[in-house]
């Protein structure tokens, strides 16, 4: 008996229909959608910088290419999901996922792994209404890799006891100080590409502020504050620093806030550390296989990744004390890597200082090139920053 009949067309029989204009266009989108969702998910992805977190280094504006295969490409957890979609549909703005079904993840071969100063996207670790794959992207510098000890005094990064190397676009907040309000210091902000992206034109505010007087408050680099120490217009540059042992006022830094953004403690508040953005640690960064004793003393700053991150069931704590199902947790092993990121704009960025460690499955991929660059603040001839386009991103 056969199995299956080879049809055969003769000079009378009627060849195939072909396909209407409606088929093609529809396997031609289907088939458009699939491709990009597998580059967007294997390959490369585009993303666009919203916030001066990055700045000198990425500007407002800045449209880049990020590589998901220099990390490896990491496996969805979230399978059931509208392709080409985060969180919600572009159109209605409505939930474009559904977490019905989580699956564990995995990260394919890379050809390098996560190393001090590359710049990454990754899922920021807090926002635990979504799924880890679906919460918001951020873009950070990674400070410091699993296992190191990380500490900052007075501005300064030191990672392992040796000051790390700053940023070549690195910015901070600096009180630019003026005799009287004057078009020269506005004219230099623009030249000097210093923007307050708080303000419609993008031009700091002039404010007379207690213990500085008169003058700016500004983000910008150590550079450009020795450029305006040089003009006869200012009367002094003055770098901000929040003393050691001075907590910050509105929020307190990592671990002192453990539910972040829930929670907030204030200053005085008994038992915490007080650490603040330009004086923080010692703190060292958990690394996969480790085994650590868990303490009153660092508690707090393993309570988190334990909890939320290895994935472990009966954990809580009271009383300083971590336990698992209801027993003191005396000791305990990373079932992962783990990383600090910061923003370049160390006074502007909401970065690991604030919410602690990134898991290494939180990564997405690696910052490579800018492709293209946009001034929100320039007229229409002037719109595109053409020095930046498919600049590699140090």
């Amino acid at each position: 008996m056969a199995l299956f009949k080879i049809k055969r067309y003769g000079a009378n029989a009627a060849p195939p229909k072909p396909k209407s204009k409606t088929r093609e266009w529809t396997d031609s989108l289907v088939f458009a959608i699939v491709a990009a969702t597998l580059i967007r998910w294997a390959t490369f992805e585009a993303y666009t910088i919203p916030t001066p977190s990055m700045e000198d280094t990425l500007l407002v504006g800045d449209y880049l290419f990020v590589s998901k295969l220099h990390y490896g490409t990491i496996t969805p957890q979230t399978p059931l999901q509208i392709p080409l979609t985060h969180q919600t549909d572009p159109i209605f703005h409505l939930k474009s996922y559904s977490d019905l079904i989580q699956l564990p993840t995995f990260r394919f071969p890379g050809f390098s792994s996560i190393k001090r100063n590359d710049v990454v996207v990754f899922h920021v670790p807090f926002e635990l209404e979504f799924p880890a794959d679906l919460r918001t992207n951020y873009i950070k510098r990674c400070v410091a890799i699993a296992g190191d000890k990380l500490e900052i005094k007075d501005r300064q990064l030191y990672i392992n006891g040796q000051a790390a190397p700053n940023p070549a676009g690195l910015q901070s907040k600096f009180f630019i100080r003026i005799p009287e309000a004057n078009d020269e210091v506005v004219a230099a902000f623009r030249a000097q590409r210093v923007v307050d992206y708080q303000q419609p034109n993008g031009d700091p505010v002039l404010s007379e502020v207690p213990g500085y007087g008169l003058g700016y408050e500004v983000d910008c680099t150590p550079a450009v504050a020795a450029y305006f120490r040089q003009q006869p217009y200012v009367k002094e540059v003055i770098a901000e620093t929040i003393p050691a042992g001075q907590p910050e006022i509105n929020q307190a830094v990592f671990p002192d806030n453990p539910d972040y953004p829930t929670t907030i403690n204030f200053p005085g508040a008994p038992g915490l550390h007080h650490w603040n953005k330009d004086n923080y640690g010692p703190i060292s960064l958990p690394k996969k296989g480790e085994t650590v004793e868990l303490t009153a003393d660092n508690a707090l700053l393993y309570y988190k990744v334990i909890l939320r991150y290895e994935h472990n069931e009966g954990i809580s704590m009271q009383g300083g004390v971590i336990l698992q199902n209801g027993k003191p947790l005396k000791t305990y092993m990373f079932k992962q890597n783990y990383y600090f990121m910061m923003g370049d704009n160390r006074h502007d960025s909401l970065d690991s200082r604030f919410w602690g460690f990134v898991p290494e499955d939180h990564v997405v991929g690696k910052a490579v090139l800018i492709w293209l660059s946009i001034n929100p603040y320039a007229d229409f001839l002037h719109k595109v920053r053409w020095s930046r386009l498919f600049q590699t991103i140090k």
